[in-house]
């Protein structure tokens, strides 16, 4: 009974001491999360990759559109969208009309489409398929780990080798972020580093309150760790470390965004907002590599032209935002962003103007060294999988070259094993 205790203590001071600071903790080791926000100083010359997650499936086909297939309009007599309320890209394909933000990055060669995205024997279930999405493994095979997880492990443990713990950074930027209330995506979930998960800016700030303050000093916080806790040594340590690394950290992220202004250009859309933050930070000079986002409300069964047509907007134009920002300071040029969803829709539209779970989807990217704005043919609409779009491409492919390309890591290393890769950047001279 009494060994019980240690560890209900420690459960209850770890969420309401931290707590206080604005940062949900996953399931990692305290001392591997402090570890490395010490270690994420060796982060801070490679590039950063922001992931926008388009939840519920979004519906590819009225996304990028085969404005002139036959098929498509036989299919979709109510949904088909006709060219003349499109945006013409080339190769008798169309955006749909919410997409003039992103029509304006395609010209300037700033946005790439990667058409028929997917995974072999397709799953339709969100959850399901998400969760291969995140992890790169079936349910039967899946570990405790998402992709970027393993990123995050191994560039912890890179960093901690390369730098003597003498020499070590001794700056808080989390080495990831994720901005947004929903539960923390499982592609961050990692083995030795916990991933702050904000729902909003301004919850990561200490407020200047005379409780927060006595947080500053670390016997303050051994003595109120000690009044509830006793004497164990490890919750005493974990304590203070993690509480003086938290303030540090949220200090950090106020100095960073004080010093980026000019963001009337955001929408006020919560897409908008989240990235304005995230563009902010980055253009500060905040040491984070990863940045994760989610905009749900893709799953379109019913009414969709509408709901579409909304979100569609909202992604637009808070991604054309967030690229013209980054752009004018030159951050761009060292930001990559991969926007995805679990799957698309059925080709054939159901009997409530909207559209049921499919499978394979275009995969978007914005970024300023991208090869070309459209990559790969579009699926045929008369080859289809028990009413589905085929995959062309393997999502684990363009991870792949992200890794090995973007992230500077060896993709088997967070893919399990070898990929092939895909023509998205252009060739560094």
């Amino acid at each position: 009974m009494n060994q019980q205790h240690p560890i209900k203590r420690r459960q209850f001071l770890e969420r309401s001491l931290l707590t206080a600071s604005g940062i949900g903790l996953g399931s990692c080791l305290p001392q591997t999360w402090l570890k490395a926000a010490l270690a994420v100083g060796q982060n801070s010359a490679k590039k950063i990759l922001v992931v926008i997650q388009l939840s519920g499936g979004n519906d590819g086909l009225n996304t990028v559109i085969p404005v002139r297939n036959p098929e498509y309009k036989r299919l979709r007599p109510k949904l088909a969208i006709p060219e003349d309320k499109s945006i013409g890209i080339g190769e008798d394909l169309s955006l749909h009309s919410s997409l003039k933000s992103i029509a304006g990055l395609l010209e300037k060669n700033q946005f790439a489409i990667v058409q028929g995205v997917g995974y072999p024997s397709p799953n339709r279930s969100h959850f399901e398929s998400m969760d291969i999405w995140h992890s790169c493994e079936t349910k039967n095979k899946r570990g405790k780990t998402g992709w970027l997880g393993r990123w995050l492990d191994h560039s912890t443990t890179l960093n901690s080798e390369i730098q003597p713990s003498d020499t070590r950074s001794t700056n808080n930027d989390s080495i990831a972020l994720h901005l947004g209330s929903e539960v923390q995506p499982f592609a961050l979930t990692s083995l030795q580093v916990n991933v702050p998960s904000l729902s909003s800016i301004e919850q990561f700030r200490f407020q200047a309150t005379s409780d927060i303050k006595s947080l500053d000093s670390s016997e303050a916080v051994k003595m109120k760790a000690d009044n509830l806790a006793g004497s164990d040594s490890d919750l005493l340590d974990f304590v203070a470390g993690s509480t003086q690394s938290a303030i540090a950290a949220s200090k950090r992220l106020e100095e960073a965004l004080k010093q980026s202004t000019n963001v009337e250009s955001f929408p006020s859309t919560q897409l908008g907002q989240k990235l304005q933050v995230i563009a902010r930070l980055i253009r500060s000079g905040l040491q984070t590599n990863v940045y994760y986002v989610t905009l749900d409300g893709f799953d379109t069964h019913a009414q969709q032209p509408a709901a579409h047509a909304n979100l569609l907007s909202q992604w637009s134009e808070a991604l054309g935002a967030f690229v013209n920002y980054l752009s004018e300071s030159g951050d761009m040029d060292r930001t990559l962003v991969m926007t995805f969803s679990e799957f698309g829709r059925r080709v054939a539209e159901n009997a409530s103007e909207g559209t049921d779970h499919g499978a394979a989807a275009p995969l978007f990217l914005a970024g300023t060294n991208l090869q070309k704005s459209i990559i790969g043919d579009h699926p045929k609409l008369t080859d289809l999988d028990d009413g589905d779009l085929k995959h062309q491409i393997d999502f684990r492919s363009v991870y792949a070259t992200i890794l090995q390309q973007w992230l500077d890591c060896s993709p088997e290393i967070c893919l399990g094993k070898s990929y092939p890769l895909i023509d998205l950047f252009q060739q560094q001279s």
